[in-house]
């Protein structure tokens, strides 16, 4: 008689055979493609808790299983100060899905939201400057963040439309303060959709948004700014079918000889500079 799987189980084999186009080849193409993985490199997985970091975390556990390359995981989840339902529905994730993270506290809700101006921006900087840190304490040279394709083109129409500018999510970046350390985006090429689906198939529960100032009316326009881009990506849709990939693709097919200027390393360039140059 076969024998039964348990829950966990299903789900992991959920990643590698129902969901293995969507989910594991793409997160394994991003990986390949975008060279995020190197021999012997410890890489700190950083769970905020949400749908995304949740399944980055799992697919990071199942490349461990099938790489060919060595490397070393540790799990963090950073406590900004979430309240005590959603802390506990974290823990009860981590358990049932069998992720051996490390929860490390901090007060850092309670210090933006002390801030008058900005407390988002502070809020971001000084979580991530405290994931680095941590990192760094547990002996990583790479944070993986769980960012997806929906968010890099919805970031960069962002960008477009409300800062005039043409800037995108890399799926890597070299830390600017702490020498040594990258930080990554193995989820790059993966849709948001295909994430939600593997959830609900199954049966799992996440926390949505965690953060004490979603009653402000600072982060309710960041909020509505991202909502309205989702609904307008979807209206594009109707235009052309082909505009998410068009937008995702846009970054990286950046014509030189046909833009007006550019900024590198800090320093702005115009097309006169070189422009009576034979």
């Amino acid at each position: 008689m076969k024998k039964e799987l348990t829950y966990i189980q299903n789900v992991e084999r959920s990643i590698i055979t129902t969901y293995r186009k969507e989910l594991w080849a793409k997160f394994v193409k991003a990986i390949d493609d975008y060279k995020l993985l190197k021999e012997n490199d410890s890489i700190c997985v950083c769970i905020s808790g949400g749908k995304d970091s949740f399944i980055m975390a799992k697919l990071f556990q199942e490349l461990k299983r099938h790489s060919d390359i060595n490397f070393d995981l540790k799990f963090l989840v950073m406590n900004p100060g979430y309240n005590k339902e959603n802390l506990d529905l974290i823990k009860h994730n981590l358990d049932i899905l069998e992720i051996p993270a490390i929860i490390k506290e901090s007060n850092i809700f309670e210090v933006a939201n002390s801030q008058d101006k900005n407390p988002c921006y502070l809020c971001a900087r000084m979580r991530r400057g405290y994931l680095y840190s941590l990192a760094k304490e547990l002996g990583c040279n790479k944070i993986a963040i769980g960012h997806h394709y929906d968010d890099v083109i919805e970031t960069t129409l962002m960008n477009m439309l409300n800062s005039g500018s043409i800037q995108t999510m890399l799926p890597k970046l070299h830390s600017t303060n702490y020498e040594g350390m990258e930080l990554i985006r193995p989820m790059y090429l993966i849709r948001e959709k295909n994430i939600i689906n593997w959830t609900k198939h199954n049966n799992l529960k996440f926390i949505q948004c965690a953060c004490k100032f979603t009653e402000s009316a600072q982060l309710k326009i960041v909020s509505s700014k991202r909502k309205e881009t989702k609904k307008l990506i979807q209206d594009l849709i109707s235009y052309n079918k082909f505009v998410e990939q068009n937008i995702f693709t846009s970054v990286e097919n950046v014509n030189m000889d046909m833009i007006l200027g550019y900024r590198k390393d800090g320093i702005d360039y115009s097309f006169l500079d070189d422009y009576d140059k034979e």
